[in-house]
């Protein structure tokens, strides 16, 4: 029976979610499965991987052979690289502190990584959500400073026609007046 480690699909459409499961080669895609190794997100920026280290070189040492996905996902969390040392501590080229360490450094550097990709990322996220906000201050300004001078042109078109009033209206009353003052002459 030849192994294969490979993704099982979970997750809604559109929304994949994956098992990292060694499973039988002639099995089907989402069928049965003989050990679950790990999780794969790819809907999170970066892709969300927990993968059982122990458990993934273990199946390579029995000679489960990865698809290409799972090999990238296994070379992404070093169970590669631990298959990798594994195999120098069989030969004797290396002993097992030699290559912990080796194993120990690569992952800090790796992690190191994904952190500062992670720190870049809600940064540029910040930055964008900043440069939304001074964009949405600038227009509300601009709506603003236009609705009051909208508002002023209004009082001013409204002023004269108020004086016009004003005037008609004084003219108006002077008018009777004089009227009255024709008439008490006469009387």
């Amino acid at each position: 029976m030849s192994v294969k480690i490979r993704l099982q699909r979970h997750g809604k459409k559109g929304k994949p979610f994956y098992w990292v499961v060694a499973a039988d080669a002639r099995s089907k895609r989402d069928g049965k499965y003989l050990e679950k190794i790990g999780t794969y997100n790819p809907n999170t920026n970066p892709a969300t991987i927990d993968l059982n280290l122990d458990s993934a070189v273990k199946w390579l040492n029995n000679g489960a052979q990865p698809t290409d996905t799972a090999k990238a996902i296994l070379s992404y969390k070093g169970a590669l690289l631990k298959h990798h040392l594994e195999g120098g501590i069989r030969k004797g080229a290396l002993t097992q502190e030699q290559a912990d360490a080796k194993l120990a450094t690569w992952l800090e550097a790796k992690s190191g990584k994904v952190d500062a990709k992670k720190d870049g990322l809600t940064k540029a996220q910040a930055d964008a959500k900043a440069k939304a906000f001074k964009a949405e201050q600038d227009v509300n300004a601009k709506r603003l400073a236009a609705a009051a001078k909208a508002e002023a042109d209004a009082i001013a078109a409204a002023t004269p026609a108020v004086e016009e009033v004003a005037e008609v209206e004084a003219s108006t009353e002077e008018a009777p007046a004089t009227e009255e003052n024709n008439e008490t002459t006469e009387a």
